[in-house]
């Protein structure tokens, strides 16, 4: 009975990050940093840290999967399930919402002027963020000069699973070679093949979309763009999809709140109603909860060994740099005009000169103002 308090705590934190989550993955985690760091205590920046360059280094979406390993933190299995689910499924309703507006009238809302300011506010928020993060990360020379190598190679659009790893066993062979002895390498990733049963319950459609969103959601390492290419493949090229709904799909999970993957939901629904969104849906994320499941308890292994911490730093200090290079690249897709100029300038000071203000209230204060802007 104890836990109860845990989990309702746990359960009402990701429940509101669900909802008022915009932006993509490097946006929530900024919001996770504040909240479960700076507001609650219950991590250290140095385990906040650990657990994002953990997540950096499986597939799938890396935000659900931090909101997975803080559960699992805070009250074990049961916290764990119940932080994804309730970090996801606000996402998913919202999602399905548009999905079914879009079957039943073929269009979706106007809301380009209320996304216009969120950017530029959302840009802001994630700076905030990583800026101790960042001061964290970067203990000595050796890591800043990773930090700086990665970041350029970020910038020139090198795989981030290449920099990432690649950063992390340079420093593990530097400190192999300091030691001049390999010791405690009995640690190791996991990555596992998911296989699932099929049962006569569901329908061959149903079944066949859940098998592709499975693979996907075991496989898929990256960005949302990545997501886009994969459904690509996996749906257009089959003829399964048009490329418009796709589109429309990837837009959809980026205008709402929670991670992008809610995309799955919104083309599962137009392909076979509610049962084939509620099976894509469990496809693509089932995939996360069972790599962390397998990937928590090891990370704090790996802190206490010298020669896996020094592969974890290396991998935090790369996973601060790709998430400064996400920064200039959507500064410079979205920070365009002396709107959008403006939006980003007194974010930035909110975010820097006010840390007690909800990152929530800058990304709504940045829709607002952007909305009024596009008035003039």
């Amino acid at each position: 009975m104890s836990d109860k308090p845990d989990l309702l705590a746990i359960a009402k934190l990701f429940l509101k990050l669900g909802i008022i989550g915009f932006g993509g993955p490097a946006a929530h985690i900024a919001m996770m940093q504040e909240e479960v760091v700076n507001k609650r205590k219950w991590l250290t920046e140095q385990h906040f840290l650990d657990l994002i360059g953990a997540t950096n280094l499986i597939p799938g979406p890396n935000s659900t999967e931090m909101a997975i390993h803080i559960g699992h933190e805070k009250a074990g299995w049961k916290g764990l399930i119940l932080a994804g689910l309730c970090f996801i499924l606000p996402a998913v309703i919202i999602t399905g919402i548009f999905a079914w507006l879009y079957k039943h009238y073929g269009q979706l809302p106007e809301i380009q002027p209320f996304v216009y300011g969120i950017k530029p506010a959302i840009i802001a928020v994630i700076l905030g963020a990583i800026f101790p993060l960042a001061k964290k990360s970067f203990k000595s020379i050796e890591l800043a000069i990773v930090g700086f190598i990665v970041l350029i190679f970020s910038l020139l659009s090198f795989n981030e699973i290449y920099l990432m790893f690649g950063a992390g066993f340079f420093a593990l062979i530097l400190a192999t070679i300091r030691n001049n002895k390999l010791n405690n390498t009995n640690s190791f990733f996991p990555f596992v093949l998911l296989q699932i049963t099929n049962t006569n319950i569901f329908s061959a459609t149903n079944i066949h979309l859940f098998l592709i969103f499975l693979k996907i959601g075991a496989i898929l390492y990256g960005s949302g763009y990545v997501l886009f290419a994969f459904l690509d493949t996996e749906l257009v090229s089959t003829g399964l999809l048009s490329r418009q709904v796709l589109i429309d799909a990837i837009a959809v999970g980026q205008f709402t709140p929670g991670p992008v993957f809610s995309s799955v939901t919104f083309i599962g629904y137009q392909l076979n109603g509610l049962s084939g969104a509620v099976l894509s849906t469990l496809g693509i994320f089932l995939p996360s909860f069972v790599f962390v499941a397998l990937l928590n308890p090891l990370v704090k292994r790996m802190r206490s060994s010298t020669l896996f911490s020094a592969f974890l730093d290396a991998v935090n200090v790369a996973s601060v740099a790709i998430i400064i290079s996400v920064c200039f690249a959507m500064g410079k897709d979205t920070i365009t005009d002396w709107r959008t100029i403006l939006i980003a300038a007194l974010s930035v000071i909110i975010a820097f000169g006010y840390k007690k203000i909800n990152s929530a209230f800058i990304v709504l204060g940045g829709s607002l103002i952007g909305y009024l802007l596009t008035l003039l």
